[in-house]
């Protein structure tokens, strides 16, 4: 692209400035006063940004991360100046997981966005039939880009069975959040130490559902078996020292760190959210129901039994992987791609 202009939504109390972050690349902060306020905002410096910067129509594209709050302030932009806009899908909105106030209210804006969207981009291919209901533009399938030969090649700095006293280690790496069910997580491990008590959980990740984790991690007695790590810049020794990943997600878009502990080589036991939709049960990963703790459990103490499953584990997962991710070279190509189709839909329209 010539030029990208991101408005970033975010509140008054981040203290943030417009900053120019490449030579072509430029961040808005929206500085909202309270949170509601920041689709407003957004649309607001967005249609500001569209004049001043003389956008051309036919030749440039609004592109949304989200066919919610980004979604609305994106169509706004579009309305006003007739740009193509192009709108991503990165959870899956149609999960009967998907609920509380603030999704409720989120589902509001998807029928109306996606209507009027030019072009929609999804990270997993099981979300395309359910769009389609609700819009007539292309849809692309184009999963998170992962830099493979980064993640296998990265160093490991420290050892976790050097950090704690555990013989067995589970790893759960996501937001704390309630969607991410790390509830189910923490009733595993209960049930695993009954029969094998020199099993920990290590938790990576920050987010709004620390606090009540940590007070579940003290009701259910296992302090002193999990450790909050906290949010952390390089992951490698974590996959790489573990024992076993375990995701708990109510639901996923795609599922970033499910595939970087993939290549990493630990083995997966997972819900069947995001591209663990796409893999082979008993063969890639161990894939269960959110609401069977006991069934993980059972996989989890399978694996401890059975260093030769986990070896198998890890073998076929990363063989899976490999057929599925594309090189940074083919990625951006089919982003440039589709932003050039979608740049062309308000301009065909037109003529």
């Amino acid at each position: 692209m010539e030029e990208l202009y991101i408005v970033l939504m975010s509140d008054g109390s981040h203290g943030l400035k417009d900053k120019q972050i490449s030579e072509n690349v430029w961040v808005y902060p929206t500085n909202s006063s309270v949170n509601f306020l920041r689709p407003l905002d957004a649309a607001r410096l967005g249609k500001k940004i569209v004049f001043e910067k003389k956008f051309v129509r036919g030749k440039s594209v609004i592109t949304a991360q989200d066919p919610f709050e980004c979604g609305w302030a994106g169509l706004k932009i579009k309305k006003k100046w007739r740009i193509a806009l192009e709108v991503q899908l990165h959870t899956d909105p149609f999960s009967p997981y998907f609920k509380g106030f603030q999704n409720a209210v989120r589902k509001l804006f998807i029928k109306k966005v996606l209507r009027n969207a030019d072009g929609v981009r999804v990270v997993n291919a099981t979300l395309k039939p359910q769009i389609s209901r609700f819009t007539s533009a292309d849809i692309r399938v184009l999963p998170i880009f992962v830099d493979k030969e980064k993640i296998e090649n990265s160093r490991i700095t420290f050892d976790l069975h050097s950090r704690y006293p555990w013989h067995f280690i589970l790893l759960a790496v996501s937001r704390l959040a309630p969607e991410k069910n790390l509830d189910l997580a923490l009733r595993v491990l209960v049930l695993v130490r009954e029969k094998f008590p020199g099993t920990g959980l290590v938790i990576v990740g920050s987010g709004p559902e620390e606090g009540r984790l940590r007070t579940l991690v003290r009701k259910l007695k296992l302090v002193g078996a999990v450790e909050f790590a906290g949010w952390q810049e390089n992951l490698a020794s974590f996959y790489k020292t573990a024992n076993v990943f375990i995701q708990t997600s109510l639901f996923e878009g795609h599922g970033l760190s499910l595939v970087e502990a993939g290549l990493s080589g630990l083995p997966v036991i997972t819900t069947p959210v995001g591209i663990a939709t796409e893999l082979e049960a008993g063969r890639d990963a161990y894939i269960y129901p959110p609401e069977s703790a006991e069934m993980f459990a059972s996989g989890v103490m399978d694996l401890i039994e059975n260093n030769h499953k986990r070896e198998n584990l890890r073998i076929n997962m990363r063989h899976t992987l490999n057929t599925k991710l594309i090189s940074k070279d083919d990625y951006m190509a089919r982003i440039k791609d589709g932003w050039e189709k979608t740049a062309q839909k308000v301009r065909t329209e037109e003529q």
